[in-house]
């Protein structure tokens, strides 16, 4: 099959054609994230013809994502297959034109300039803030386009952020911790189908434009969906004159500063040190309550399992996961279930 049949469609499409096929074909993408959004999303562009998709993904397909995460299926989440892994494999076998390269790591400030070099642009599938302004950092400080994506519920959002042209998503949240004190996530009040691919299609549009060269529309426009009440609004969001980030070139997500400190700490456990967060344990319990087994509270901790691993939060932010040695899992866990 040649590539004018495979991409004749695409190509009709004015705004891209030849050139913008031939531009799309020699390109290079690193999405961070391969849940809902990111697998939707990488979808897309490995269809449309990207020339090369680096997948980055610290989790494991489990039988929960299948309602919303579109490159998996029942045979991934029996093996516990690594998602990337799964990505590859089904992205492969929708175009072998592209080169898909997983990568099974939990992106961090000692691996991210490893990690996200040497692409065109930068793809949120991340279901966290912590990844997110350090991939923001690396944005600024590389100068490499990126655009943030994410869904909840029924609500998601998005931003193309052009590193020295737009606003940078610290211009947007400054201090992302302040007044945080417990997050929302997926797993404590779910997440439809629906919002997640339509993040993933404005995400992928956009990168679309990026690497065809077409630099106009909606950079630096935060853009809101909400696909149960149907409420859609887009706000231009101005440059911080002020921005730490893009403005002070202070990098320090990129540094280590930021990051939540994991050790080891005792026999097949693991601590998350959240030295700048408060948690409400009441309110956190109610929400963990119907989704989680053995909880027990007092006023200065909290203890639940996730079969087969035992979690303790303490009030402070800090926890303790039981039952392994993967500072990635704990990580994952946490973000899950605490929020980040």
């Amino acid at each position: 099959m040649s590539d004018l049949e495979k991409y004749s469609r695409q190509i009709l499409f004015s705004e891209i054609g030849k050139n913008g096929q031939e531009r799309l074909l020699a390109s290079r993408v690193a999405m961070v994230g391969c849940g809902a959004i990111g697998a939707a999303c990488a979808n897309l562009l490995a269809r449309a013809g990207v020339g090369y998709l680096r997948i980055i993904d610290r989790d494991f397909v489990e039988p929960s994502n299948l309602q919303r995460q579109s490159l998996f299926d029942e045979s991934d989440a029996l093996q516990a297959l690594p998602k990337a892994t799964a990505a590859e494999r089904k992205l492969r076998s929708i175009n072998s034109d592209v080169r898909i390269e997983s990568i099974i790591a939990d992106l961090t400030a000692r691996n991210a300039s490893e990690l996200l070099s040497g692409v065109d642009i930068l793809l949120d599938g991340t279901d966290n803030f912590e990844t997110r302004f350090l991939i923001n950092d690396y944005s600024v400080q590389a100068g490499v386009p990126w655009i943030y994506a994410a869904a909840i519920a029924s609500y998601g959002l998005t931003m193309t952020i052009l590193p020295g042209r737009t606003a940078c998503l610290a211009c947007l949240l400054a201090d992302p911790r302040q007044g945080i004190g417990l997050q929302d996530t997926c797993d404590t009040i779910g997440v439809i189908g629906p919002i997640a691919n339509l993040i993933a299609s404005f995400e992928a549009a956009e990168a679309l434009k990026i690497l065809i060269g077409y630099l106009q529309p909606r950079a630096g426009r935060l853009a809101s969906f909400d696909v149960w009440s149907g409420h859609i609004q887009t706000i231009q969001i101005a440059r911080d004159p002020h921005c730490a980030v893009c403005v002070g070139r202070a990098f320090h997500h990129l540094h280590g500063q930021n990051q939540p400190h994991v050790t080891m700490c005792g026999r097949d456990s693991v601590q998350i040190h959240e030295r700048t967060r408060s948690l409400n344990l009441f309110k956190l319990a109610e929400r963990l309550e119907p989704i989680v087994q053995g909880i027990r509270r007092n006023e200065f901790l909290l203890r639940f399992q996730i079969a087969p691993y035992e979690m303790t939060v303490f009030a402070d932010g800090r926890a303790i996961l039981k039952g392994t040695r993967d500072p990635a899992l704990a990580r994952s866990l946490y973000s899950r279930y605490i929020g980040a």
